[in-house]
């Protein structure tokens, strides 16, 4: 059959490696170019010298310095890093000369500290999520960087005719998050305060583990690039956004968006609903619908509940201490009549249009049995019925497919020690 191939990955993971298969810069307009990566780099041309926008990860600082040589002959003046995670600073040692000034918010330090004091933590989790993606290169260290100049709220500077603009926009990926506008010319770099896909729901609470992301500070932020009046909108990925009615109908709809999904939180928690009845019943009305593709609603409501909730949900006791629903597993295989039943139980929820169930049943009694194989092989059936309703998004399709091969590494593994323990008894 003829055509074009089907590419099953989801729009992040496409983004995530754009930049693998771009040859030079691709020019915005006539003074900003775009190196792609995992989270974009952006050169600014002036006549007196470059200013850079973010440098990528590790291994691309010398692919951006080389795809902007062929642009620009003039020194890079500034690097201005918009947040502090390693796709935005990693590449900078490659990229930058001896006396570029590199300049990034005054939280820039604080979030680089835990986040090296967590880099195991972090580490193990992420791996898990993208290494599906990026292969060995999420594992990297960057070496880490120090900026010139650190500024609390505003920042600005002129080069070759161009006035820079920063901003402290925490409501971001980190507290440390900024933008750079340039109001001469009505362009505005967001970085990823939007998240990494625009228009998309924010990811309030990232799956591989960092802190929560306010949805207050988000709305303000947000506040900040409406008020600019922006003609060209350029994110951390993604083509940019240009006319200033388009942007502001964007930004309008994202706006209202969240602050739907917020109030509709707080009234539903006023009401007495638990997290999970708003998980349910939230939903964007169509006029506000927002891509779900990196966030999504069920998360962003269970993100605000914690928010102003803390961890109790305050509907039982067992939160309270340190012995975990693991710990009675054995009893419950016990009074099911062993792993098979339940194993069989499991599966008629898989086959009634229910994983979910089936998978709260696999997850309450394999600590008692963790290699065993009927679980294990209900589970792995419920976890891709859930793949295969996936809409797109990539934290819950990186999940299930990276558990979904563990488990069947697992029994692999479990069916080759048999095969050996009958080899050596024959």
């Amino acid at each position: 059959m003829g055509g074009k191939a089907r590419d099953d990955r989801t729009v992040m993971e496409q983004a995530a490696v754009a930049g693998d298969h771009q040859d030079e810069a691709v020019p915005i307009n006539d003074f900003i170019y775009l190196s792609q990566d995992v989270s974009n780099s952006y050169l600014v041309l002036t006549p007196h010298g470059d200013v850079a926008i973010n440098a990528g990860t590790l291994h691309s600082g010398p692919r951006h310095r080389a795809r902007y040589a062929a642009v620009s002959k003039g020194p890079l003046r500034y690097l201005v890093l918009t947040q502090s995670h390693t796709d935005h600073f990693g590449g900078a040692y490659d990229l930058v000369d001896s006396d570029t000034t590199i300049i990034a918010q005054a939280d820039y330090p604080r979030v680089r500290d835990y986040w090296i004091k967590l880099a195991p933590f972090y580490g193990r989790r992420a791996g898990k999520l993208w290494a599906q993606v990026l292969g060995d290169r999420v594992s990297a260290r960057p070496r880490e960087v120090v900026p010139h100049v650190l500024f609390e709220k505003e920042h600005r500077f002129e080069l070759g005719g161009r006035r820079f603009e920063l901003y402290a926009t925490p409501g971001g990926e980190t507290t440390d998050s900024s933008i750079v506008w340039m109001p001469d010319e009505k362009v505005v770099f967001t970085g990823n305060l939007f998240g990494p896909l625009f228009m998309c729901v924010p990811n309030f609470n990232t799956l591989r583990g960092d802190k929560m992301r306010s949805i207050g500070r988000f709305l303000e932020s947000l506040e900040i690039v409406r008020g600019l009046g922006a003609e060209l909108l350029i994110t951390g990925h993604g083509e940019p956004i240009r006319g200033g009615a388009e942007i502001a109908a964007k930004l309008n709809r994202l706006r209202d968006g969240v602050r739907y999904i917020h109030d509709q939180t707080i009234a539903g928690m006023n009401a007495g609903k638990d997290v999970h009845t708003l998980m349910r019943e939230i939903r964007l009305p169509p006029e506000l619908a927002l891509e779900e593709s990196y966030g999504n609603v069920i998360w962003a409501v269970r993100t605000i509940w914690l928010e102003y909730t803390g961890w109790f949900h305050f509907d039982g006791t067992t939160d309270l201490y340190d012995v975990p629903v693991g710990s009675v597993a054995p009893d419950l295989l016990q009074l099911a009549g062993g792993s098979r039943k339940i194993a069989a139980r499991a599966a008629q929820y898989v086959s009634e249009g229910q994983p979910l169930q089936a998978l709260h049943l696999i997850e309450l009694t394999l600590p008692a049995a963790p290699s065993d194989r009927a679980l294990l092989e209900v589970k792995i059936d419920a976890q891709k019925a859930l793949l295969a309703r996936q809409d797109g998004n990539f934290h819950s399709t990186m999940w299930l497919k990276a558990d979904i091969a563990e488990v069947e590494k697992q029994l692999a593994m479990k069916s080759q020690e048999m095969h050996d323990h009958q080899a050596r008894k024959a």
